[in-house]
């Protein structure tokens, strides 16, 4: 599939490539289904497949040698696993799984690699993703540092609802406990408290996004910058 006919709401990353870098990769990208929990990278182990999603979102988590675990990075469809790979390692200590059901296009690295070594402006958008997911991780950091729990809460629907078609987001306190590193008690105050003041509602393994100025303003500065940030790499 050329570049030019990658429908508007598929990955980003693959949409802003050159059609002759796309020809590069385009032999070797197979379209995969992936599934609520499906890994895609696992801790301090090779990674053999970098995954561009078009749906769904993938949890990039750390575990602190088996502590609890907290969700550190998100990507959806302006984004892609395995940087790692890009910035030139073959494997990080973080897990990477499925939390939203969705689909992508699987790529061997070795094919990635040797896609890299064949194009001059191939790792160039790569590389401008990779720096963008770090701005999103440091702004986790700020906001698991400083942030109240319903502020984190906010920033991260946010997130989800960026890379979701629709305002209803499958969400269950479970997961939400792991993304904000928090007990399943303190997510369903911070849930309460975001319904209460009509920023959300929530339902059984759901939550609806009814005002997103409110829960921009919510997040007290934890979400934007990124997202400003990722627009002016691309567009």
């Amino acid at each position: 599939m050329p570049a030019k006919t990658i429908p508007r709401n598929a990955n980003r990353i693959l949409s802003r490539l050159s059609v002759a870098d796309f020809d590069l990769l385009e032999p070797h990208l197979t379209a995969v289904d992936l599934p609520l929990r499906k890994p895609l990278e696992v801790g301090r182990r090779l990674i053999e497949h970098v995954y561009f999603l078009e749906s769904g979102i993938a949890s990039v988590v750390a575990n602190g040698d088996n502590k609890r675990s907290i969700e550190v990075g998100l990507i959806g469809r302006e984004g892609m696993t395995g940087l790692a790979v890009v910035m030139g390692t073959d494997r990080s200590p973080h897990h990477t799984y499925i939390q939203a059901p969705g689909r992508g296009w699987r790529l061997n690295v070795d094919d990635l690699r040797e896609a890299i070594r064949e194009s001059d402006t191939l790792h160039r958008p790569l590389l401008l993703y990779a720096h963008a997911f770090l701005m999103q991780t440091g702004y986790t950091a700020m906001a698991n540092g400083r942030g109240k729990i319903e502020e984190r809460l906010a920033r991260w629907i946010l997130m989800a609802h960026d890379r979701t078609d629709g305002d209803t987001l499958a969400l269950t306190h479970e997961f939400l406990s792991i993304m904000l590193g928090v007990r399943r008690p303190g997510v369903t105050h911070a849930v309460n408290l975001l319904e209460r003041v009509g920023l959300i509602h929530a339902s059984r393994g759901t939550i609806t996004v009814v005002d997103r100025d409110g829960l921009e303003e919510s997040s007290n500065g934890a979400y934007g910058t990124p997202e400003s940030e990722f627009n002016r790499l691309f567009g």
